[in-house]
């Protein structure tokens, strides 16, 4: 099932199944590499709670999403998925410090930022909050346009 939203980085796509969200796409839509999407479901109540939660999210109104996930990826990428998950609203790390974050040396920055980049649920596994050592917005699969404002919204929630 899947369901649409208007929001302020463009038109999200959030794609549940199974009472859990499983992907939410940037448009332009494109094919879901094989994911499944169903029926569009407005009203599911998950469809519903997902919709409200990112909205109150981008009004400044929600810093914590408590939604069910089951985002499709390896071991590893769940790992890092799963520490992402715990970096705190407003709060940006590098890909070396995941790395020690899931004990792992910072040489293993690059394959961390692997896996950040399949994240298939962002925003809500905020993968926008990781930046490079130096500070630097490195890619996002959104667009580094579409970071730096999801940055930008929770630096000026923060004041």
């Amino acid at each position: 099932m899947w369901t649409l939203l208007e929001s302020p980085i463009g038109t999200l796509r959030v794609v549940g199944k199974d009472a859990k969200i499983t992907a939410i796409d940037f448009a332009p839509h494109h094919p879901t590499s094989g994911r499944p999407l169903g029926d569009r479901a407005d009203d599911d109540p998950l469809m519903v709670r997902a919709r409200e939660q990112l909205t109150a999210y981008f009004a400044k109104g929600l810093r914590e999403f408590d939604l069910p996930l089951n985002p499709d990826g390896t071991e590893f990428q769940q790992r890092v998925w799963a520490y992402l998950r715990r970096i705190p609203y407003g709060v940006t790390v590098s890909y070396g410090q995941v790395a020690r974050g899931i004990g792992l040396t910072p040489a293993a920055s690059r394959a961390v930022g692997l896996a950040n980049g399949r994240n298939p649920i962002p925003i809500v596994i905020p993968c926008h909050r990781v930046i490079g050592a130096d500070g630097s917005l490195t890619g996002y699969a959104g667009g580094v346009e579409r970071k730096q404002r999801l940055l930008d919204l929770e630096q000026d929630a923060l004041f």
